[in-house]
């Protein structure tokens, strides 16, 4: 039996970071389905199954690659969504962000971020740090039990 490989949300409007994530994660031989969405309103229709969203099959991602500055919603919101909601809030997500303001990364940690990631201008760290969080999230991580946590 060939376990399911588990998928990764990138949320992210720049196409340059997009193609650099998927061609990182591709390098790495991060084989996980990688569902993209290009705003912050696109990443909760997707975890909430709504508007295009709204037949999509399976489970929550196992991990989502957050960017804080993105149109229509922020990160921050897109944080604060997933984190107050009981069937969401056990997804891991990691802000991947060229933001280095430390109001933003106080206010991540206190939404309740897994980790924040500044994007190196190299492309070779910028492989490494993908290649890295590809690796333990999707890959080595143990996320909850279908359903979320349990009374």
């Amino acid at each position: 039996m060939i376990a399911e490989l588990k998928r990764i949300l990138l949320a992210e409007d720049n196409a340059n970071d997009v193609e650099l994530t998927m061609t990182a994660l591709r390098d790495n031989h991060v084989l996980n389905e990688v569902v993209v969405v290009r705003d912050g309103a696109e990443a909760l229709d997707y975890l909430f199954k709504r508007e295009g969203h709204a037949h999509r099959v399976g489970g929550n991602p196992a991990l989502m690659l957050l960017d804080l500055k993105m149109p229509k919603v922020d990160g921050i919101e897109v944080l604060r969504q997933v984190k107050a909601d009981p069937q969401l809030r056990t997804i891991p997500v990691v802000v991947l962000t060229s933001s280095r303001e430390e109001q933003d990364l106080l206010r991540t940690y206190d939404l309740g971020v897994n980790a924040y990631v500044v994007k190196p201008v190299d492309f070779v760290e910028f492989v490494d740090a993908v290649r890295l969080l590809g690796s333990f999230w999707a890959v080595i991580n143990e996320p909850p039990p279908a359903g979320g946590p349990r009374a």
